[in-house]
């Protein structure tokens, strides 16, 4: 744990409060000042697209003025658009909502980038921990983030939830101090005298190949179930908002806990093996949608879905940092982010609808064909690198 990855760690713990009070709050303030209540969930929706857009810039603006001018500005950006969000909420301006969050996702795209900063921070070989330890933060902001909105909700008299987002304000401008102290450690993009392999060089690789297919699918498979989950509880099942609340509590530190030990066992045994684990864990998850759907049954497939997500995010990302050169890393982790993150709005978009149109089996089913993909991937990746290898053998 040097000084970076310190600072990281608890920029982590800070500004990824936005996510989870985003999932929490946008929802139900969406659902009082939206002029439709189908637009209700239309906030958070916006928001996840706010990341998606913000994965391309966020790499562009760091490798213009570098990591630690980049976080710093995204850190009062997040604490000026959460500002911002308090005002729409305080002035029932729906519109202004939906920029903000739009805005707070964009700053979200900056906090994504701190696992990649992790990785610079350390030795190769050290990578995986350090990308765990990054995301292992992530648990105490989705506990953080939440009860700090709930407990600021009534700040502001007469004006439910705009204490919550001034909340915001407060966790999320805390880690523009801290990167202060933050040292930059890579290469500005204009000090570096090539740029690299194209993109499509670049995706050509088997390995960054399977990197990518690994983060994106594992998300987006994570992000379709667990976004259905309350709508198939609650709404479908007539379960109640606590329990309902509690599977999903559950299931986010489940996505997080194991990266105690799931850096080790990347490093022990290798970012294949670790990848065919998360989607093994997947699959748990699919076989219990076909038992009935009680609150237990709910909990079990949530977990182990929360389980496969953290295996296949923290090796397919550790994986991906291998897979470039120094000029290459902005370029590879901005395509990188862009297609995860455009690919988990889809998964969170449609599921709300699928949920209504089908049910929480079905929406299991349609997981299985992107299981497959990333289990082909995988094996093509590990089948082409040791033909390489015993290529390299003969010739010596």
């Amino acid at each position: 744990m040097n000084k970076n990855l310190l600072i990281l760690t608890l920029s982590q713990i800070f500004s990824f409060t936005a996510a989870p009070v985003t999932v929490f709050l946008s929802g139900i303030i969406g659902s009082q000042i939206s002029p439709l209540k189908s637009l209700s969930t239309l906030p958070m929706s916006i928001s996840v697209v706010g990341i998606a857009v913000g994965a391309i810039l966020a790499t562009k603006v760091m490798s213009l003025i570098g990591r630690k001018a980049g976080f710093i500005s995204a850190s009062i950006g997040n604490f000026s658009f959460s500002i911002l969000a308090a005002y729409s909420i305080m002035d029932q301006n729906f519109i202004l909502f939906c920029f903000a969050n739009f805005f707070i996702g964009v700053g979200m795209a900056f906090t994504h980038q701190y696992r990649f900063a992790a990785a610079e921070s350390v030795e190769k070989d050290k990578v995986p921990r350090a990308i765990s330890i990054i995301l292992l933060g992530g648990i105490v902001s989705a506990f953080l983030g939440p009860s700090m909105a709930n407990y600021g909700k009534d700040i502001v008299t007469d004006q439910l939830y705009v204490g919550s987002y001034l909340s915001l304000a407060i966790l999320t401008i805390i880690p523009s101090i801290l990167f202060l102290f933050y040292e930059n450690t890579s290469k500005l993009e204009s000090n570096i005298k090539s740029s690299g392999r194209s993109i499509l060089e670049l995706i050509s690789q088997p390995r960054f190949l399977q990197a990518l297919v690994a983060s994106a699918f594992g998300y987006a498979i994570m992000t379709f179930l667990m976004t259905a989950t309350p709508l198939s509880m609650h709404v479908m099942e007539k379960m109640s908002l606590s329990k309902t609340g509690l599977v999903i509590q559950f299931h986010v530190v489940a996505m997080f806990l194991p990266s105690l030990i799931t850096g080790n066992l990347v490093k022990k045994f290798g970012h294949s093996k670790i990848m065919y684990a998360g989607v093994f864990l997947y699959s748990i998850t699919i076989i219990a949608s076909f038992f009935d759907q009680t609150y237990y049954n709910y909990m079990f497939a949530l977990i182990f879905l929360g389980l496969g997500w953290n295996f296949l995010f923290i090796s397919g990302t550790s994986l991906l940092v291998l897979t470039y050169k120094e000029e290459e890393k902005f370029k590879a982790q901005g395509l990188n982010d862009f297609i995860v993150y455009s690919v988990h709005a889809t998964g969170s978009l449609s599921a709300g609808i699928l949920i209504i149109l089908t049910n929480w089996k079905t929406m299991n089913l349609i997981c299985i064909p992107f299981i497959i993909i990333i289990i082909l991937t995988t094996l093509r990746a590990d089948i082409l690198s040791k033909k390489q290898k015993n290529l390299s053998s003969f010739h010596r």
